[in-house]
């Protein structure tokens, strides 16, 4: 592949900040969520985190929850979704075709995936590399079958595809899904816990990604909302609302008022499913895969509702300002989501300072607070100075085979009378 002779899209021109501004908002409710998990990704031996489980952290468990695992993500994934939509668009109104490039884009996405799997096994950029082509035949689909395949997704139909095939067992054969005593969940924990870091890596890239093909696969159906959520993304693009937010007011409105109603009907399903069955719940049963399906009906629409407050807010003067704090963190979302795993694994595992385990839900938020407060202010200043974040600027010049500008040129010199 060769660079296009074609003048390249320049980062600044036309940037929608309410993007960005959504984009860190996303980034900042997932990193909350893997400080608070401690950067496990899975389940854990019981009786792990006994000892620092208080009431103030019992609070921010059932918080962090009901409104931010699984929700975050999505706000994540549909915004890949909408940026492929502007990529798309960009290069058409340029007279370029984008697809082999786009194609070649995710497969540098899915290296750098796989460095940060090694730190973290919960790595979601792999995912989005492997889905990413399947979304480009889209691009030309009317919006009324990007919205019926979505819905369709959601409703489970690959989740009892999957269910109906493996039932509640490991895809690729490891443990029992829901087996958080087995001994190869202990011996995770143990190496993460006590392990140094070549140790670590070696389980994240073998042990580390068949759990998680476990999760993204299985009827837990991440891989597959995942998609559903780019399709959402698309559509969204095809709106131009994020270029005229006003014009959509009403739309706004009248989604957050179905979505609240959605989010109503799905909670009744979920305890109506769980607390008539049988206790403790078979999870080999249809029962429990369906549940889980409201389980994830409960997440699409907290996440509807999450989106459209932050856009309803974001319309207000007061509110813009305080949202758009999160811009320049989206702007630098990729350099942003490796570096904070880095820097929460090296808080929690055992080749860095080795407290997992130790510290409660309460100061694990709060510390994924000033983690977020960090690297906003830094992006806000490395910003100042570069047009990219740094894994943005190779990810930028690895796309278009071509060494990128990366430095800003320093203003001019006032001239002297």
């Amino acid at each position: 592949m060769t660079a296009s002779s074609q003048p390249l899209p320049s980062p600044a021109k036309n940037r929608i900040i309410s993007i960005d501004a959504l984009r860190g908002f996303a980034l900042a409710g997932v990193a909350l969520v893997h400080m608070v998990e401690q950067y496990i990704a899975g389940p854990h031996p019981e009786g792990f985190m006994e000892g620092v489980n208080g009431i103030p952290d019992q609070i921010i468990q059932v918080i962090i929850s009901i409104f931010f695992t699984g929700k975050f993500f999505a706000l994540f994934s549909i915004l890949f979704g909408l940026s492929f939509s502007i990529q798309m668009e960009s290069a058409q109104n340029r007279g370029q075709k984008f697809s082999g490039r786009f194609i070649w884009r995710a497969a540098l996405l899915f290296v750098i995936g796989c460095v940060h799997q090694l730190f973290y096994r919960g790595d979601i950029l792999t995912i989005y590399a492997v889905l990413a082509p399947f979304i480009i035949p889209f691009y030309k689909v009317s919006s009324k079958w990007l919205l019926i395949t979505a819905g369709l997704i959601f409703l489970g139909i690959p989740r009892f595809i999957a269910f109906a095939i493996f039932g509640a067992e490991s895809v690729t054969g490891v443990h029992p899904m829901m087996d958080n005593n087995h001994e190869l969940v202990k011996n995770y924990i143990d190496t993460i816990s006590n392990g140094s870091l070549g140790e670590v890596f070696y389980l994240n890239a073998t042990y580390g990604m068949l759990t998680k093909i476990d999760f993204q696969v299985s009827f837990f159906g991440r891989f597959y909302y995942t998609f559903a959520y780019f399709l959402i993304g698309l559509w969204l693009g095809r709106t131009g609302l994020f270029k005229d937010l006003p014009a959509f007011s009403k739309q706004i409105k009248d989604i957050m008022l179905w979505s609240i109603g959605a989010l109503i009907i799905s909670f009744g399903l979920v305890v109506a499913t769980f607390a008539t069955a049988p206790q403790p719940i078979d999870f080999s049963t249809w029962r429990f895969a369906l549940g889980m399906n409201f389980m994830d009906w409960v997440s699409v629409s907290m996440s509807s509702i999450i989106l459209c407050g932050f856009l309803m807010l974001y319309q207000k003067d007061s509110w813009q300002s305080r949202l758009a704090f999160f811009a320049p963190y989206g702007r630098m979302a990729l350099t942003n989501y490796v570096m904070q795993s880095i820097i929460g694994t090296f808080i929690y595992f055992g080749w860095g300072l080795g407290y997992i385990g130790q510290f409660g839900a309460l100061i694990c938020f709060l510390m994924g607070i000033g983690v977020i407060i960090m690297q906003t202010v830094f992006s806000k200043y490395w910003l100042k100075n570069y047009k990219y974040g740094p894994l943005e600027w190779l990810w930028r010049c690895g796309t278009y085979l071509k060494w990128q500008p990366f430095k800003r040129a320093a203003p001019p010199t006032p001239a002297v009378e």
